[in-house]
């Protein structure tokens, strides 16, 4: 079973920014496109972006497409996003899976999910 831990959230105000992380124990990691989807209170989880098992092919939602960049190190199990210009819309739990099925409209792979990570971004 694999166990993801999320971490790197936190409060920031409308345009700052903030980088998350996310560490698989799995050992197979590499052999995975990863990808880092949120949930805010009251809605359901949504696909934010997706990388490939390479690290050579990223993938967005149009809602932050030119404000957040996935990155993955291998050697480390770890799958990163850096968010920059945040908006008050970004708030929400922010978690980290294998992403399989489409490029742009992946579904998360495991069935187990870690603990996520808040992002609060003030007005």
């Amino acid at each position: 079973q694999v166990q993801l831990v999320e971490s790197g959230g936190g409060l920031v105000q409308a345009g700052g920014s903030l980088r998350l992380s996310c560490a698989a124990s799995r050992r197979t990691f590499s052999s995975y496109d990863m990808g880092w989807f949120r949930q805010a209170t009251g809605k359901e989880r949504e696909f934010v972006a997706r990388v490939s098992n390479t690290g050579g092919g990223t993938y967005y939602a149009d809602s932050v497409k030119g404000r957040f960049t996935i990155s993955r190190d291998n050697s480390k199990n770890t799958v990163y996003l850096q968010m920059n210009s945040l908006k008050p819309e970004d708030t929400a739990v922010y978690y980290c899976n294998a992403a399989v099925g489409p490029n742009s409209d992946p579904i998360p792979l495991f069935g187990s999910w870690g603990q996520g990570t808040q992002v609060t971004v003030s007005s």
